[in-house]
């Protein structure tokens, strides 16, 4: 028997079982949009830094902080995790500023 990526699930008997899978699929669509928007701000400052224009990328890194910040709070993954991307982030910035 072969098992697809998207493979259909038993349904569930239970009552409880059922209201918990329509909440699943809920917050499964809600995790999956923060996180293309978690995505979406760091390449946004990614892409900034390429072009190698320091006070663009600062302010892109500005707006993207709070962005990474909020979606870290909301439990998506942890905080050192945002921490960790946040330094890297601004690390890139700082060298542009040194390679100026």
């Amino acid at each position: 028997m072969a098992t697809a990526s998207k493979a259909k699930k038993k349904s569930v008997r239970i009552a409880s079982g059922r209201k918990r899978a329509r909440q699943d699929v809920k917050l499964n669509a809600a995790n999956t949009a923060l996180r293309s928007k978690f995505r979406t701000a760091v390449k946004g400052v990614l892409k900034v830094v390429a072009t190698g224009d320091k006070s663009k990328a600062a302010d892109t890194f500005k707006a993207s902080q709070s962005v990474i910040d909020s979606i870290a709070d909301k439990g998506l993954f942890h905080k050192n995790k945002a921490a960790r991307l946040k330094s890297r982030l601004s690390a890139k910035i700082k060298a542009l500023a040194l390679a100026a």
